[in-house]
């Protein structure tokens, strides 16, 4: 009796459940459009307007925000729940009946109505096979540094960082779901205590929470591959970039309100100035089958989230995102955009893992882009330990913090260019197919060819810094551009240990009273930054 009872209650809701729709209201204006374009600063931060004015990328209607006249008419509507806004989309998700929303489409400011359920709309999709909607499957036990070297020596981002190049002045935001422990974990020690934490915010519960998420560790892992740091043990391939950490996933449930959070979270990365963004999820299947996206529909233009990651390329930032993992059942959404540099998962010796989803001839360019290691890969865990984990989950962050250091070396790029540059580079550019796309990377290759073509005021080998290691004093030699310089060291905790300025005639530090081992040398001069390795022996 009891189990019927309970077959009852589900039964019940899921009825109740599915009797609410999800739709996407889009709408008609905006407003002061003509003034908000005239003094941008009003809804862009100063970063956000830096890095479209160095990439030449247009302030347009799209980064003026929702009318929020508009939105508080459509919460007053009856039964109408408002869940997210998109500026980029002129748009808002809202949830309700079926009948209460089509009321919503008789409002004088509503331009059209589209239902996340397709049978809604003017066509329908079938359902497809439910896979894992985070692109991970397992966590295992702890392995030594020495195997996690091969994630990074297997794209050459470990020559980016034997040159100086680690992520320095990059921001990164990393979209995804819980962040647990990442505000107490050893692991994280170094970015937290160099203030490169920039924000969080956790679009599901609409709060700036996201450490206390327990229904996903995912997020921590994720974010480990690029900032983690524990010395002796682990190394994360972006460590001194800057970081927002944004929660869009709500972990127990798969549902369309997620690209649209999605999309909220890209649009404040792009207000923020933010340069690359990491998404190790993906859309497809969902819990109310008349959602989920078709085959057909994975063909970079049609789904929300897509649509959105290809306004945010247009943006200029970098969409790095992980392929998936449903193998040969194709990937999902956003890694469709021709405008996201999707990433495929291979094993340690760099043979196609079997888990990676693979491209199709539904996307209008090859997919996966690239590929990094994803089988074994290592991350540190909620525990402050290191482990492996497999997935594409890991495999994209990988090699997205590989791109930061390369971005950071050749900043005169677009992310275009970038992305084209990274292809070139890789294993298989001449014969590309849907499982390793272009191939593994190789970063030193592409830092050389971009330094080659790259137009550049002085190369930052003028720079020199010696003796290097040192015991008692370093010197530090500028360009001939470069009248002085402010100096920063750092440990490799990121604590400040010195702030100094220098010039062509004083040019020497004294470092005697430091402790032995490795530190970090910054140089500032104007727009210039860079960051040096320093042994104190």
């Amino acid at each position: 009796m009891k189990n019927k009872l309970l077959v009852l209650t589900f039964l019940c809701f899921q009825l109740c459940v599915y009797a609410q729709e999800d739709a996407w209201v889009y709408l008609t204006d905006k407003q002061n459009v003509a003034a908000s374009l005239a003094n941008p600063i009003s809804i862009l931060t100063q970063k956000a307007l830096n890095r479209k004015a160095a990439h030449n990328v247009a302030i347009d209607e799209r980064d003026v925000p929702v009318n929020e006249n508009y939105i508080l008419q459509l919460k007053n509507q009856t039964g109408i729940t408002v869940l997210a806004k998109s500026k980029w989309f002129n748009a808002v998700h809202i949830r309700g009946q079926e009948s209460d929303i089509n009321v919503v489409s008789t409002l004088p400011f509503v331009d059209d109505i589209v239902f996340a359920n397709k049978n809604l709309n003017a066509k329908s999709t079938s359902a497809e096979a439910v896979v894992n909607k985070f692109n991970l499957e397992s966590v295992s036990t702890t392995f030594n540094y020495g195997d996690a070297a091969n994630q990074i020596e297997m794209f050459n981002g470990d020559v980016l960082h034997l040159a100086s190049y680690t992520g320095t002045g990059k921001t990164v935001a990393v979209i995804d779901a819980g962040f647990p422990s990442v505000d107490t974990n050893p692991g994280f020690d170094r970015v937290r205590n160099a203030g490169n934490i920039l924000g969080t915010y956790d679009f599901v519960n609409r709060d700036t929470n996201v450490y206390t998420n327990t229904s996903s560790n995912h997020g921590t892992l994720v974010f480990s591959n690029m900032a983690g740091y524990l010395e002796n043990s682990f190394v994360g391939t972006a460590p001194d970039a800057s970081y927002y950490l944004f929660i869009t996933e709500n972990a127990p449930t798969e549902n369309p309100i997620e690209e649209s959070l999605w999309v909220e979270a890209a649009e404040r990365a792009d207000s923020l100035g933010v340069d690359v963004i990491n998404t190790s999820l993906g859309y497809k299947t969902y819990d109310n089958p008349n959602y989920t996206h078709s085959d057909a529909d994975l063909d970079g233009n049609t789904t929300y989230i897509t649509k959105g990651a290809n306004i945010a390329f247009n943006k200029g930032m970098l969409l790095v995102t992980s392929a998936g993992n449903s193998g040969a059942a194709g990937i999902f959404a956003p890694a469709d955009a021709a405008g996201v540099f999707t990433i495929g998962a291979v094993k340690a010796d760099g043979t196609y893992a079997n888990f990676s989803a693979q491209g199709s001839a539904f996307q209008p360019t090859i997919k996966p882009d690239v590929v990094a290691q994803g089988q074994a890969s290592f991350v540190i865990n909620e525990g402050g330990g290191v482990s492996t984990a497999n997935g594409t989950s890991f495999s994209s962050p990988i090699l997205a913090g590989g791109l930061v250091c390369l971005w950071e070396a050749l900043p005169n790029l677009t992310n275009a260019e970038l992305m084209q540059l990274v292809r070139e580079s890789a294993s298989q550019y001449t014969t590309p197919d849907y499982f390793l796309g272009y191939g593994i990377p190789d970063l030193s290759l592409a830092l050389q060819t971009g330094l080659s073509v790259e137009d550049v005021t002085f190369n930052a080998s003028e720079i020199r810094v010696y003796p290097n290691p040192t015991t008692h004093n370093v010197f530090i030699k500028l360009p001939s551009k470069i009248q002085k310089a402010q100096v920063k060291l750092y440990t490799v905790l990121g604590r400040k240990v010195l702030d100094a300025e220098i010039n062509t005639t004083q040019s020497k530090l004294n470092i005697e009273r430091f402790s032995k081992g490795m530190y970090v040398l910054k140089i500032e001069a104007g727009s210039f930054s860079k960051t040096i390795k320093l042994i104190i022996n």
